[in-house]
């Protein structure tokens, strides 16, 4: 009989625990999605597929609350400018570069640059909760890949070699917003 009377008090704890790790693996699992709809809400510019591939991507991001997951989307900008200023040294190194494509690619290069800082100092402003000022540095960072890939655009049949990546840092900076602007709302809530 001890048995028994055993199995009847731990099944509710069993019970109990079986249902909140299946609970938090389902909301994990969720919120890269809910989490994107609200961003995309937020923005409409914002693309959903990239959203969610560029969060679900991220190591860790499995795992992560909707905080994190600001914190996720701020390193991704960072990746980006890093990538992308690389990229831009690389084709500069091309000797045989048109010289008006050359010009315009310096341009970027050094806006890609000037937003290095503002993006890293984005990063310390958000984990501080200092959701005002990572708003301002991120809206800034924002502002380089728009103005670089506007620039091409000032010259009949001059093509941009950084359209995918002036897109990409644009949707990365829109997911970072968003999420800023969620945590920095009174009364935000999701899952």
């Amino acid at each position: 009989m001890r048995t028994s009377t055993f199995s009847l008090t731990s099944l509710p704890l069993f019970l109990f625990f079986f249902f909140f790790f299946t609970l938090k693996a389902i909301t994990a699992k969720n919120l890269i999605p809910e989490t994107c709809k609200k961003c995309v809400q937020h923005d409409p510019n914002l693309s959903y597929k990239f959203c969610v591939t560029s969060l679900q991507a991220a190591p860790n991001s499995s795992r992560a609350d909707v905080r994190q997951l600001g914190i996720i989307s701020l390193n991704l900008i960072r990746q980006n400018m890093t990538s992308t200023r690389q990229y831009i040294k690389h084709l500069l190194k091309n000797k045989k570069l048109e010289k008006l494509l050359r010009v315009y690619l310096e341009v970027c290069l050094e806006l890609y640059s000037d937003a290095t800082p503002d993006i890293k100092q984005a990063l310390r402003s958000y984990k501080a909760k200092q959701y005002r000022d990572a708003n301002i540095r991120v809206t800034a960072v924002c502002d380089a890949p728009v103005t670089c890939e506007d620039g091409f655009h000032e010259r009949e049949g001059l093509v941009s070699p950084l359209t995918k990546r002036n897109n990409d840092a644009f949707q990365l900076s829109a997911i970072a917003l968003s999420i800023i602007h969620m945590l920095g709302s009174l009364g935000f809530k999701l899952i």
